[in-house]
This record gives C-alpha cells, structure tokens and sequence, in this order.
C-alpha cells in the first residue's frame, strides 16, 4: 500500500512526525508532501495566483509552498503520477478538528482533496488542553490511529466520504474507546473579536474565543472526546439537503 501523508501545521511539525510513523505501521512506502508553513485555517483553498515552490528535504520528503490541498494535488499529479497513493493521512493535527472546525480545517481539507481525486482519506487530529497545549498527547493518536484505519479500510469507504479522526486529550490507557460520531456543533457566543492597538495607535484585530464549555450533545464528536473516546466521524462530499431540495423542488416545479 501506497500512502500519502501531509498536515496543515507544516513540514516541522510534530504531528507530522507522529503520521508518517502511524503510516510506517501499514506500508514501508510512504511519501511525505506537507507546506513549507504553517497553513491551520486555509480550509479547501489552492493556490491559483501565486506558483507552487517544490523543496526535497530528503527521500520521498517534500515541502511545497501552498496550502495542504496543493500538497495533495502536487503529491497525486506530480510526484507520484502513474503510481497514485491508495491512501491519504492527514495530520496529525495539533489541535482537534471537530464540530465546525471541519469547515475551516486544512487538516480534513487535505482528506477532502484526496477523497475528491478518489483515494480513501483520513483526516486526524490530537486534542489538547490548557494543561498540555506545549505537549499535547501525541501517543494517543499514535496508538489508536493504526487500528481506526485498519478497520474502517476493511470495511471499505464509500464514495465520496472521507473519515475525520480526533483524539482525546488524555494518556493512552486513559482512553475510554472508540465512537462513531456525528459532527457536532457549537454555540457561536463562543466566537469574538479582539480589538487592539498597535504602537502608533493603529487599529487591529484578532479573531478569538472565549474560554467556556461547549454543549455536547450525546452521540458527537464534541461529547465522544470529552467522554476520552477517540472520534470516529464519516463525512461527505456532497453536501446537499436532500430533504430541503425536495421542499424547493415543490416550490419551483
């Protein structure tokens, strides 16, 4: 098995460290193309006005100048075209991508790429707290994650879907075990802006978050980690509401 592992944290990340040794526990042929930089939040963007600089960093180890979404479309049409990847590990990220963080997310936005470009495609990521933001819990992921894609691989993906894996923060013997999720959802009172000034007095902002408990409602992704089990959530493509269309469908027809 062919494996592709990029991230959005970048190419000296310590979870991308964590996913290419995840991945050497299915395959010895694996190939690592991540960004030159750090690109959390960049979501599904590529890279349309400005090239993509490729960098070999040592064997099958690549940093390209671009967003996580490029990495895979550099990896698929360039550098592994006429022998593709039969999977995509992306991650692992610092930081858990869960409820709608999948929507700004450049770590499932590079499962996205590959689940469009017709490879089976995980995304992954480690969950920290205040306690252990320098030093998240990256044995966790390293242990569980093996064992989530053997599994769901056997089981096949359908397609169009990708699989968005969280970790919860916790050891790993504190693991409590493994949830099927749906994406949860968040109160968005949580999200402000920070405004500040800068040395000539010059307005400026930061997007922020205030520090309080989500909802978690049973059966989520937000309720799975906090309850340390390992998030387990099949997402689509094809966004459509099917319910709704059929609503519009009477309302034009």
């Amino acid at each position: 098995m062919r494996i592709l592992v990029t991230n959005d944290d970048g190419i000296y990340a310590p979870g991308l460290e964590v996913c290419e040794r995840i991945a050497r526990t299915l395959s010895d042929d694996v190939w690592v193309i991540a960004p030159e930089t750090d690109q959390s939040g960049v979501a599904h963007s590529l890279s349309l006005n400005d090239p993509l600089r490729l960098r070999e960093i040592g064997p099958r180890h690549y940093a390209v100048k671009g967003t996580p979404t490029d990495c895979v479309i550099m990896g698929l049409r360039n550098l592994m075209n006429g022998t593709p990847p039969d999977l995509v590990l992306s991650g692992v990220n610092r930081g858990g991508n869960i409820a709608e963080d999948v929507t700004y997310s450049g770590t499932v936005a590079g499962a996205i790429e590959g689940t469009i470009l017709g490879v089976p495609s995980f995304a992954l990521s480690q969950l920290y707290g205040y306690e252990t933001r320098q030093n998240p819990h990256w044995a966790t992921a390293e242990r569980f994650a093996p064992e989530v894609i053997r599994r769901v691989l056997g089981q096949g993906l359908p397609k169009g879907v990708l699989v968005n894996v969280n970790f919860p923060d916790c050891l790993p013997d504190e693991v409590t075990g493994i949830a099927v999720a749906t994406q949860g959802f968040r109160a968005q009172d949580l999200l402000r802006i920070d405004a500040r000034h800068d040395g000539r007095g010059l307005p400026y902002y930061w997007i922020a978050f205030n520090r309080q408990e989500p909802e978690r409602a049973d059966g989520t992704d937000l309720w799975a980690v906090h309850a340390r089990k390992v998030a387990v959530t099949p997402l689509r493509l094809d966004m459509t509401d099917e319910p709704f269309m059929t609503r519009l469908a009477q309302v034009f027809g």
